[in-house]
């Protein structure tokens, strides 16, 4: 694979990256367990060493098992990792979940990553950030912006295909790691954000990935929980006894009832109107 075209494509990026990580020196990287930042972290480790530190959020919008990936994903990499608690529910703009929730908690990030990098002798901070972000609703990223993280993804023109590529090319076993966005996504806009709700989605996803669901949204649209599956396994959430089991579960964790969108999974399906 390294001999193709496709390995020698692939190669020519991960070079000109860490050529510009190195540049760098030091680097703070805000880290998610996903596989974009997990891919700049990786990149960072190979390019500087220990001059790299991995720096993941810890909320009640965090679910328990991404955490516990995230850490596991960082030593599979031998980078430094360092949890530190974000307060956004402390946020009044956030809690009432407007379209710009994702900036005020990306700008309380931005402030605590900053920092940690001043204190640290960090220069730079870099997140994962790729040039698929680029035209969707992200007002997160114009908080990073502001606070001067850097995008080496987004810099070197890589999309959210070639960072999986580029991640399988480096061996790293989540490559093909579903996308996995905070659990106040899952909440409308305009509906209030709480630690209960959160905790109703997290305990509802947590089922159905159990049950084998890979990929799981569980929406929550005021007291009603809107299940999104991958296209494939929609057919599979009608069959008995598996649907009244789901369904049994969701209103015992705390929701009214419980619907199917036919469609399955679509990312940023919350900001659409169809």
């Amino acid at each position: 694979m390294h001999g193709s075209d496709y390995g020698g494509r692939i190669q020519e990026k991960y070079e000109a990256i860490l050529h510009a990580i190195r540049a760098r020196a030091r680097i703070l990287v805000a880290y998610s367990g996903g596989i974009d930042s997990s891919l700049v972290l990786k990149l960072a480790h190979d390019a500087v060493g220990d001059d790299c530190l991995a720096v993941i959020a810890d909320s009640p919008s965090l679910p328990r098992r991404e955490l516990e990936e995230a850490k596991r994903a960082a030593a599979q990499i031998g980078a430094a990792l360092e949890v530190v608690s974000l307060h956004e529910l402390d946020i009044d703009e956030y809690r009432e979940n407007s379209g710009l929730r994702c900036y005020y908690c990306r700008s309380e990030l931005g402030q605590v990553l900053r920092e940690i990098a001043f204190t640290r002798d960090f220069p730079s901070i870099a997140d994962g950030a790729n040039l698929s972000d680029v035209g969707d609703y992200r007002p997160g990223m114009k908080a990073m912006d502001e606070n001067g993280v850097w995008h080496p993804l987004l810099e070197f023109g890589v999309d959210k295909q070639t960072v999986r590529e580029m991640s399988r090319w480096l061996g790293l076993p989540w490559h093909d790691k579903p996308s996995s966005p905070c659990l106040s996504s899952r909440i409308m806009v305009g509906q209030p954000i709480t630690v209960e709700n959160l905790a109703m989605i997290e305990a509802g996803e947590d089922y159905l990935h159990e049950l084998g669901f890979r990929q799981v949204r569980v929406r929550c649209l005021g007291t009603v929980a809107k299940i999104e599956v991958a296209r494939e396994d929609v057919q599979r959430l009608d069959t008995e006894p598996l649907s009244s089991s789901i369904n049994r579960r969701l209103t015992e964790i705390g929701f009214s009832s419980v619907t199917v969108d036919p469609r399955g999974y679509r990312t940023g399906s919350m900001n659409r109107r169809d």
